[in-house]
């Protein structure tokens, strides 16, 4: 294609590159103002933000690591119960139960030594000796006495110097039953680096100075200067504010001089151990003021650009009349030329359609598109009749174009088909038709219709390929579904039989330990029965072997019966029409398509019946899933923006259309605010099958 030189006024070209340049410029300095001073105020609220975000963030930090720290005490605690009731303490045999002992230290790392004293505090075993040696009281008597006085687990502060260990210790003691009769103490002893440990393996932000204190306002952990610190009192304003309330903030100095702004928490059931973490106050607050500066530079920046404005408009308005001339006149030389530079670049071909007279005209490009035969000269239209037009059609989309043209025709509305029509090659390209009735005067002329066509056959193609790489990825997750169901229930499943068996003959071996130990056994097979049935539960949802043993009416039969048992919602499933099996891909699409509906209507529809119907008809199956909940307005879902409403279940009826999508299947919603809703899904399902 060529494109004519156009001409242009004398020493137009150099007044409008001037006049564009100061333009852009004064554009430039206008917007930059607004920028500036909003950008400037958009930074100090954010900072402020910045800073609210940051102590709710140490909020949050500090709940969690107390939470984390507590649930990591509670289990050592839980470790040492278990060993209260070992069966080495009934006689006691305490050479058998050294060893234990011994072995579960080993286990522990955190644990300095295991002892066990009598309730006169005298140390009967304590790892840290042999059981020949003579060991002495206990350290630590106020959490020791407390043990002995309320018979429930207790978790000490920091003790004095043991005469054993030579060390300051923390001990976690749980007392040792036997007969309703308190027999001995059991302890723990921690080294107060081993409590530092917990507290940096709960998760303590990096940079941040975490403290663990006792009851007492003693230190017995800390993230940073530990040897200077542990087994040391407190600061006055830590201790001030453990007086004052069990959580919350205050300020104060710490060990480096820093001044930093501390979030504490209690820890839960440790005696009134709590965790203290300090932010420096100057991070804190170096966002706000790094604002104030920004909003105080921008000010000032932009009184300087606006008086730059004023000088720079003035001076424009000046000579904007002289070019305006000349861009009209260049503006129209050109237009012509860039339409048709845009008309080729879209590769669109023109149609008219004639009813009237029964001919349909079509440029070089429509013509070439739609398969037209003969020779089709570059740059003219080529005429033919209406059925040699529809005849480059495939017979399968025929029909609907010729219904598409004729409603168009009759009620002056626009036609958008597309449809295949044999290329060159023989073989099928996709098309598009769209197009509208010219008006004239406010009316259309009969029969006449002008539209463009375009090649969509790499779309086409795009989406062919989308649906195939869909129905694959279905296909290889439905199977690593069953393989993991599988190994659920044949292995794991068998693991947890063969547990329960084995607790059921140590039941036996234990039944003259006391009730204790029998009670811990039935505990410990309750757990094994509920393991078991979580996985078979975990099992049936992956992948439920009865769809593939029983076939589909089975499987949905036991999925809505444990759906209602589970939920406590009523479920009523109906099967009609032929009991023969269908296609694997349509079963497993019915079933993971109702069990995608009754997701939806447990998380949105507050429905008390739910019902089912499955109809096996000779060439389609046809599902229908109804309740009665409180339903949703389908036309605000269906419009964008709408997804946010409550009661919408956008998500579920997108992954449900698209399984639809793969089986050529078709689904249609009913529903309304206050009446319930109702899905009916149809999918074909193949002669042969």
């Amino acid at each position: 294609m060529s494109i004519r030189r156009t001409g242009g006024v004398p020493g137009g070209e150099h007044h409008l590159s001037r006049g564009n340049g100061r333009t852009f410029v004064a554009l430039v300095f206008a917007a930059a103002i607004p920028v500036l001073l909003l950008s400037g105020w958009v930074a100090t609220l954010m900072a402020q933000q910045q800073r609210d975000l940051d102590r709710r963030a140490a909020v949050a930090s500090a709940t969690r690591v107390a939470e984390r720290v507590a649930s990591d005490l509670a289990s050592q605690v839980t470790v040492l119960e278990a060993e209260a009731a070992s069966a080495t303490l009934d006689t006691p045999d305490l050479a058998a139960f050294y060893a234990e002992a011994e072995r579960l230290r080993q286990a522990h790392p955190l644990w300095e030594t295991v002892e066990l004293a009598g309730p006169d505090g005298g140390q009967v075993v304590n790892l840290l000796r042999s059981l020949d040696d003579t060991l002495g009281p206990t350290s630590d008597r106020a959490s020791f006495d407390a043990v002995v006085r309320t018979g429930k687990p207790v978790i000490g502060g920091i003790g004095p110097v043991g005469t054993v260990s030579g060390k300051r210790l923390v001990a976690l003691r749980v007392p040792v039953i036997r007969d309703g009769v308190l027999r001995y103490v059991l302890s723990v002893r921690l080294a107060t680096n081993a409590v530092s440990s917990i507290l940096r393996d709960a998760g303590a932000p990096e940079g941040w100075v975490g403290t663990i204190v006792d009851a007492d306002g003693i230190t017995i952990a800390r993230t940073r200067a530990e040897a200077e610190e542990l087994g040391q009192p407190a600061n006055a304003a830590l201790q001030a504010a453990i007086r004052r309330a069990p959580q919350g903030f205050y300020t104060g100095p710490t060990l480096e001089g820093a001044n930093v702004e501390v979030v504490y928490r209690t820890l839960k059931d440790t005696g009134g151990w709590s965790v203290h973490f300090g932010m420096p106050v100057a991070a804190l607050n170096a966002p706000v003021s790094r604002s104030y500066a920004v909003l105080a530079g921008g000010s000032v920046l932009s009184i300087g650009l606006a008086l730059a404005l004023v000088g720079l408009v003035g001076r424009d308005m000046a000579q904007r009349r002289a070019g305006e001339q000349a861009r009209f006149t260049l503006a129209l030389r050109s237009s012509e030329e860039q339409g048709a530079v845009a008309a080729e670049a879209a590769e669109l071909g023109t149609l008219r359609w004639d009813a009237g007279r029964g001919q349909v005209t079509a440029s070089a490009r429509a013509a070439t598109l739609l398969g037209w035969r003969g020779e089709v000269a570059e740059g003219r239209e080529t005429e033919t009749g209406l059925a040699g037009a529809l005849g480059a059609v495939l017979a399968e989309d025929r029909a609907r174009l010729d219904d598409a043209i004729g409603r168009s025709l009759a009620e002056g509305g626009p036609v958008d088909e597309e449809f295949r029509v044999a290329d060159g090659t023989g073989g099928p390209r996709w098309v598009r038709l769209a197009g509208r009735a010219p008006q004239l005067h406010g009316e259309a002329p009969a029969g006449l219709i002008y539209g463009v066509v375009s090649d969509i056959e790499p779309r086409k193609r795009a989406e062919a390929e989308r649906l195939e790489l869909l129905r694959r990825l279905g296909e290889a997750q439905e199977n690593e579904q069953r393989r993991i169901a599988r190994e659920l229930h044949d292995q794991v499943g068998q693991t947890v039989t063969g547990l329960s068996l084995g607790l059921k003959s140590l039941e036996r071996l234990v039944a003259g330990s006391g009730p204790e130990a029998g009670r811990h056994v039935q505990w410990l097979q309750g757990l094994a029965g509920e393991i078991g049935r979580d996985i078979h539960r975990a099992a049936v949802d992956l992948r439920p072997t009865a769809l593939d043993d029983l076939g589909l009416c089975e499987a949905l039969a036991t999925l809505l019966r444990e759906w209602s048992r589970r939920h406590g919602i009523r479920a009523d499933l109906e099967f009609l029409g032929d009991a023969a099996r269908v296609p694997a891909p349509v079963e497993t699409a019915v079933y993971r398509i109702v069990q995608e509906a009754l997701t939806d209507v447990l998380k949105h529809a507050v429905a008390a019946t739910v019902s089912v119907a499955v109809e096996h008809r000779t060439d389609a199956m046809r599902v229908i899933v109804e309740d009665d909940g409180i339903g949703f307005d389908a036309e605000h879902a269906a419009r964008p923006g709408g997804a946010g409403a409550p009661g919408k279940p956008r998500l579920g009826l997108s992954g449900i259309r698209e399984r639809l999508a793969l089986l050529d299947g078709t689904l249609t919603l009913e529903t309304s605010p206050g009446v319930g809703t109702a899905l009916f899904v149809d999918i074909p399902v193949p002669q042969a099958a």
